[in-house]
């Protein structure tokens, strides 16, 4: 009966599964880094993890300084997973101690995201030549223990495209421009210079967005003067603009204008202040 129990032990642990160590990172000879994405308005760096996805770093034109990182993997989470990132020396720098930089959650059916300062933080590691390291529970056998490393390979070069692209994002979005009020001096189809500082913005960001559609201009008047004369002003203020965004590349089929004159006025015009709120101009802007 003894020998049967022993035997019994002796093949469970024959046929027992042993826990593995699953590593994903491109080797030194294939590991490349690609800008994919170099204009005012967004930036991007991507590397391809063999047989597990890619890492994917986007910076865009906002107010201020944004990084995002995803790590974007071919099989999503299956449950919340608890996540550890670490910067790694790379097999070709053995004695290099490493550091834990954080330790992360992955939702269900989502890829990893990661923002601003540590996605920050894991380039600084790479261009030191450290390997940022995502290690965590197989979702699908609690025994194996996963190992996602961002290779520092052949990073550097592309970096400083990468950092000079961000350089040169526009300081501000497409939310910040789709809807601008621009005031005009009294009487005159001139904008104010605050109106100018926003109407350059406008027109910078038109140029270099090929996924904008539609861009409307309302113009109104105040009520000092004839309504004839208003109506014709505001027409004359609509036209002014639409010629300064045609001339700066957009297309003329893409820009509709409106004159309202007197019509729809936001303040009363008993005073100069009102008077300036009432004499306008609306662009909106809508894109893809």
């Amino acid at each position: 009966m003894r020998w049967r129990i022993l035997l019994a032990v002796i093949l469970c642990c024959a046929f027992s599964v042993k826990a593995q160590l699953r590593t994903f990172v491109a080797d030194i000879d294939t590991a490349q880094w690609q800008l994919s994405l170099n204009n005012p308005l967004s930036c991007q760096l991507i590397h391809d993890i063999p047989a597990y996805g890619k890492a994917i770093f986007t910076s865009q034109a906002n107010k201020k300084s944004n990084l995002n990182f995803t790590l974007d993997m071919w099989v999503k989470p299956s449950k919340l997973t608890k996540v550890q990132l670490q910067s790694m020396a790379p097999k070709w720098r053995p004695g290099t101690v490493g550091q834990v930089l954080a330790e992360l959650d992955f939702y269900p059916s989502f890829n990893g995201e990661l923002l601003d300062g540590l996605a920050w933080s894991m380039l600084a590691q790479l261009n030191s030549g450290m390997q940022p390291t995502f290690s965590y529970l197989d979702w699908y056998n609690k025994q194996d223990r996963v190992s996602v490393g961002l290779s520092s390979a052949n990073f550097k070069s592309t970096y400083e495209s990468f950092r000079a692209c961000v350089s040169q994002l526009l300081p501000y979005s497409f939310e910040d421009i789709a809807f601008t009020v621009l005031s005009y001096r009294s009487g005159s189809d001139q904008l104010t210079d605050m109106a100018q500082h926003q109407l350059a913005r406008v027109n910078a960001y038109l140029a270099v967005d090929p996924s904008v559609e539609l861009v409307l201009i309302d113009a109104y008047s105040d009520s000092y003067g004839s309504r004839q004369y208003n109506q014709t002003l505001s027409q004359d203020r609509a036209d002014s603009l639409k010629a300064i965004l045609v001339a700066s590349g957009i297309d003329n089929d893409r820009i509709v204008t409106f004159a309202h004159g007197e019509k729809r006025q936001v303040a009363s015009n008993r005073s100069i202040e009102e008077r300036d709120k009432n004499r306008r101009v609306v662009i909106k802007i809508i894109k893809s």
